[in-house]
């Protein structure tokens, strides 16, 4: 199934190049900038009955831009009740902020991936604020030595968090999705890591009552929707984001919505 998305960067929608976020500065290599604001593509993915799609706060909470973001978000919210997700400096403090304002889930991962470990205490008071039926965990991972690690800290910094079968079990039991960026190949249009939806569909296929998993990088024409669907046999998600016209891109956005109900 296919999840539309949202991210905003300093107050505005955006779609950027995967691994060039910084917070200092507020940078990030552009790929998009929406003349439209958050709550117009809320209201178009409500208008399609698209659900289950990903809200991204990119300013941290520190930085000069954070309330124009988040009043992007929270516009977002507004206009699309239940419909979508978000994510972006959630913590077990604020998450039930976000779902108060309207948000089906929160998405977190630098809260808890934590200090390059995972923050069992930190999963544990986001599961206690707001039910594991309301957490997506954010697995973001670029590949080094042969192996998929997670990254946080805007997919800067590696975790010693290895996405294998045992860490993709004990992470399961505390999330009802798991949203996974292959950031190596996130916003460049280049085609997905077939290698990371193999591995993922791989689990998900051995574990079909654990929770969802949605996979976000690099899908950019109706050929890599097909080689995805083939790749992962239906077990997985997949979210597009650049590369649909929507956002400057080549794909068509109402040709992926028709690929799909074919």
């Amino acid at each position: 199934m296919f999840r539309p998305c949202i991210d905003i960067h300093n107050g505005k929608v955006k779609q950027l190049v995967g691994g060039s976020l910084k917070d200092e500065g507020d940078y990030a290599k552009e790929n998009f900038v929406a003349s439209q604001g958050g709550e117009y593509f809320a209201n178009l993915y409500k208008e399609k009955g698209l659900k289950g799609g990903h809200i991204i706060i990119l300013n941290h909470k520190d930085s000069e831009y954070y309330e124009a973001t988040k009043s992007q978000a929270m516009a977002a919210l507004k206009a699309y009740p239940f419909g979508m997700q978000i994510g972006g400096g959630i913590t077990a403090d604020n998450a039930k902020e976000f779902i108060d304002a309207g948000a089906s889930h929160v998405i977190v991962t630098s809260y808890v991936f934590k200090d390059g470990h995972v923050n069992m205490e930190n999963l544990t008071k986001l599961v206690d604020a707001v039910s594991k039926d309301k957490v997506v965990l954010d697995l973001s991972c670029r590949k080094k030595d042969g192996l998929y690690y997670i990254v946080t800290d805007r997919w800067q910094k590696f975790t010693d968090t290895v996405l294998n079968e045992e860490n993709l079990n004990l992470l399961s039991n505390y999330c009802d999705e798991l949203l996974v960026h292959g950031v190596d190949v996130e916003g460049k249009g280049s085609g997905m890591d077939l290698e990371l939806v193999k591995l993922l569909s791989k689990w998900k296929e051995s574990n079909p009552d654990k929770c969802g998993i949605t996979y976000a990088g690099g899908i950019s024409s109706i050929k890599n929707i097909d080689d995805f669907k083939e790749s992962s046999k239906g077990m997985i998600d997949y979210t597009i984001g650049s590369a649909l016209d929507l956002f400057g891109g080549n794909l068509s956005f109402e040709e992926v919505l028709e690929h799909e109900n074919s």
